[in-house]
C-alpha cells in the first residue's frame, strides 16, 4: 500500500510536471534589509507591523492617508509617504515618493489600508457603496497592479492582502465590508494564478477580531452613512453601536496586532508563502466549518456568532 506521504509527494510531481510550476530554485526568502511598502500605518495592524519590521532590520516605507499622522510617524524615525487609497494620484504620488526612498525597490507590499462601513445591505446607498470599495478595493488594487510591475522587472516579489474572516464568512451588519473583502479575495486569488511564473507570491490573511482602532472608525463611517432611525433594524443597531463603542476587546479570541505581523513575517521570510494565513481561533474554526456544513447551517451559526450586531 502506498503511504500517504509518498502518494502527496507523486501527487505534486505530477501536477508540477504537468503545469511546469516545479518550485523554482531562483525563490528567495526575504530578509532584512529587504523594502516593504505598508499601507493604512496610522494605528493598529500598519502601525504594528511598521514598528516591529523596521526593528528587524527590514527597510519599511509606511503610508497613511493624513498627513499628519505621516508626520508623526516621520518623527518616530520611520519613512512614511501620504497614500490616500480612494485618490489615484494619491496613489501615483505617494508610490513614487516611495520608490524614491528606496532607490526604485520594493521587495514587498502588505495591503493593510482598509476601513468599515457597518449597516444592513439595504440600507446601503450606492454612494456608500462606492465609498466603501473605493478605498478597500479599487484603491488597494490599483497600487498592487502598479507595484506588481516594479516586481517584475526586480524579478521577485511578495504581495501581501490583508483580508479578513469577513472575506469568506459574511455577518450581519457588515455587508460593504464583507463584500469588499470577498473582492479582494478574489482579487487576491486570481493575480497569484498570473504572476506565478514571474517569481511574485501572493498571500492572504484572514484576521479574526483583532485590537486597533477599526471599530471606532468604523462607528464614524456608520454615523455618516446610515440612518438608523428610519431602517428596520433600528433595535439591534442598538445594541451594534453599543459594541462599537466598547473599550477594549469586544468578542471572544481577540488578539493584539502582533498576531498579524506574525503571519506577515512568515510570508515574507519562507521560501514557499502560505496562501492563506487564517488568524485567530473564529477564522480557523470558521474556514473548516464552511468547508464541512450545509450552507444553512452555517448561516445559523454566522447569525448567532455576529449576535445580531452585538459581536
Amino acid at each position: 500500500m502506498i503511504k500517504c506521504e509518498q502518494l502527496q509527494q507523486e501527487l505534486f510531481l505530477f501536477l508540477s510536471l504537468q503545469t511546469g510550476t516545479l518550485m523554482s530554485d531562483n525563490i528567495q526568502r526575504l530578509q532584512p534589509p529587504a523594502t516593504i511598502l505598508i499601507t493604512g500605518c496610522s494605528t493598529g495592524i500598519g502601525y504594528q507591523c511598521a514598528q516591529e519590521l523596521d526593528s528587524r532590520g527590514y527597510r519599511v516605507i509606511a503610508s497613511c492617508r493624513s498627513i499628519t499622522d505621516v508626520e508623526r510617524l516621520r518623527s518616530e524615525g520611520l519613512e512614511c509617504v501620504q497614500i490616500d487609497l480612494a485618490d489615484s494620484e494619491s496613489i501615483q504620488t505617494g508610490l513614487e515618493a516611495a520608490l524614491e526612498l528606496s532607490d526604485g525597490r520594493i521587495d514587498a507590499l502588505f495591503n493593510n489600508g482598509a476601513f468599515g462601513l457597518p449597516g444592513a445591505v439595504e440600507d446601503l446607498s450606492r454612494e456608500a457603496m462606492i465609498y466603501q470599495f473605493q478605498t478597500n478595493v479599487f484603491g488597494t488594487q490599483e497600487l498592487t497592479n502598479a507595484v506588481v510591475k516594479v516586481m517584475r522587472q526586480q524579478g521577485h516579489g511578495r504581495v501581501i492582502y490583508n483580508s479578513s474572516i469577513l472575506g469568506f464568512a459574511a455577518m450581519q451588519y457588515r455587508g460593504a465590508y464583507n463584500a469588499s473583502k470577498f473582492a479582494i479575495e478574489g482579487f487576491a486569488d486570481t493575480l497569484r494564478l498570473e504572476v506565478k511564473r514571474d517569481n511574485i507570491q501572493v498571500s492572504l490573511i484572514e484576521p479574526g477580531p483583532i485590537i486597533s482602532e477599526f471599530r471606532n472608525n468604523a462607528y464614524q463611517q456608520f454615523k455618516r452613512w446610515i440612518n438608523k432611525d428610519l431602517s428596520a433594524h433600528a433595535d439591534n443597531y442598538q445594541a451594534m453601536v453599543e459594541r462599537l463603542e466598547t473599550i477594549g476587546p469586544s468578542a471572544p479570541f481577540t488578539l493584539g496586532p502582533e498576531a498579524v505581523t506574525k503571519s506577515v513575517i512568515h510570508a515574507l521570510e519562507s521560501k514557499q508563502a502560505k496562501i492563506r494565513y487564517r488568524v485567530t481561533l473564529p477564522t480557523v474554526v470558521f474556514a473548516y466549518l464552511k468547508r464541512l456544513l450545509p450552507n444553512r447551517w452555517l448561516d445559523v451559526l454566522l447569525i448567532k456568532a455576529g449576535g445580531d450586531g452585538k459581536r
